[in-house]
């Protein structure tokens, strides 16, 4: 009977189905079982007690992320249609920017196109305008004048002051030129150019008498100006587009305060 012992106990051993792997699938080691348990119960006081040690604002935050995922999952209907419609922008501003350098496919055309933005610059008007205000001789001229000057010089502080608010860049890294730092022209939105062509051309067409030929050729000039933008890479389409709207506005305005003749005189009299 001592020597079945032995053997009976070194078959148990070398039958694989005695094995501890082959046992855990039909009844869990009790060891294998109380280690889980522990770990488990440690692992549970380690975490609470890292809960109660973390700040409030960590809880805050770790309860806000899911809430900013479900957010950044789930857009609003009208934050994709703005996402959608600003990347359809900066699509054909891109495609749209041929003389933004010269590599471009119209690159040779750029000096041109530089020229033409020139023309809708403000300190070219500027200082035409107070040229003829000072060879003027008649009443009416020097009103008219007097408020172009106006004008001009809304016209450029508005413009400042809404692209230090926007402070959008434009489609293509284009450094701005002089007359853009002295109009502090140096963002994209709105187009500086385009406003300042609106509304000299509204102007022009309310206060001035021209046939329609020349009616047309400043209409023309105007969207040539704004556009050309746009192709030098300085602006998106948008930009152009509000900067339109805004120098309409600011024509209005201008209308609305409008320096009579006795005013214009006792401001150049004053001058």
């Amino acid at each position: 009977m001592p020597a079945s012992q032995p053997r009976s106990r070194a078959r148990d051993r070398n039958n694989v189905l005695n094995r501890a792997e082959f046992l855990s699938l039909n009844q869990p080691l009790k060891g294998n079982q109380e280690s889980r348990s522990s770990s488990r119960k440690q692992s549970g006081q380690a975490g609470a007690a890292g809960a109660q040690n973390s700040n409030p604002k960590e809880r805050r935050q770790s309860q806000q992320l899911p809430e900013e995922d479900c957010m950044q999952l789930n857009p609003s209907f009208k934050g994709i249609a703005f996402n959608s419609l600003l990347a359809i922008d900066i699509c054909m501003s891109k495609r749209l920017g041929v003389c933004a350098n010269r590599a471009s496919s119209w690159g040779g055309a750029r000096s041109m196109i530089n020229l033409l933005g020139i023309t809708g610059h403000g300190i070219p008007w500027i200082a035409g305008t107070l040229i003829c205000l000072v060879k003027s001789s008649t009443l009416a001229g020097q009103e008219v004048l007097m408020n172009l000057l106006l004008a001009l010089l809304l016209d450029i502080m508005i413009v400042a002051g809404l692209q230090k608010l926007a402070k959008r860049k434009g489609p293509y890294d284009v450094t701005p030129g002089l007359l853009d730092y002295l109009t502090m022209d140096t963002y994209a939105f709105p187009a500086g150019h385009a406003s300042r062509a609106a509304m000299l051309s509204k102007f022009f067409l309310n206060h001035l008498v021209l046939a329609i030929p020349l009616r047309i050729l400043l209409v023309l000039w105007a969207l040539c100006v704004g556009f050309s933008r746009v192709m030098i890479g300085r602006h998106h389409i948008t930009d152009v587009l509000s900067g339109f709207v805004f120098g309409y506005l600011q024509f209005r305005l201008v209308e609305l305060i409008w320096m009579s003749s006795n005013t214009c005189q006792m401001l150049i009299s004053i001058w």
